[in-house]
């Protein structure tokens, strides 16, 4: 993540708890999460004090840091591409097996 960026996140957690009590998790991330309106949309952001993840992120578009005990996870989304048509092979049928 850029420096700019990177510093433009800790900016908005340390903002967020000038606003918001650390026990406050969901209202914290969800002021974090303005971080669309200056990076564009795509943008998740996980807080909290114990939380594990395992996230899907464009390259360059992931930061983790705290602030005192609460952990801050924000990054931007990234899907897989879309598979190409007839890319699977159907799946054979299993008969059913009646007890």
């Amino acid at each position: 993540m850029l420096q700019t960026m990177q510093q433009d996140a800790l900016d908005l957690g340390a903002k967020a708890l000038d606003f918001f009590d650390v026990t406050e998790a969901t209202e914290i991330a969800c002021f974090i999460k303005k971080f669309d309106t200056t990076y564009g949309p795509g943008w998740q952001c996980i807080v909290g004090t114990d939380f594990g993840s395992f996230v899907t992120y464009c390259c360059g578009c992931f930061i983790y840091f705290q602030i005192e005990s609460l952990a801050i996870l924000l990054f931007r989304g990234c899907a897989a591409p879309e598979p190409k048509a007839n890319q699977f092979t159907e799946l054979e049928t299993l008969d059913t097996v009646t007890v």
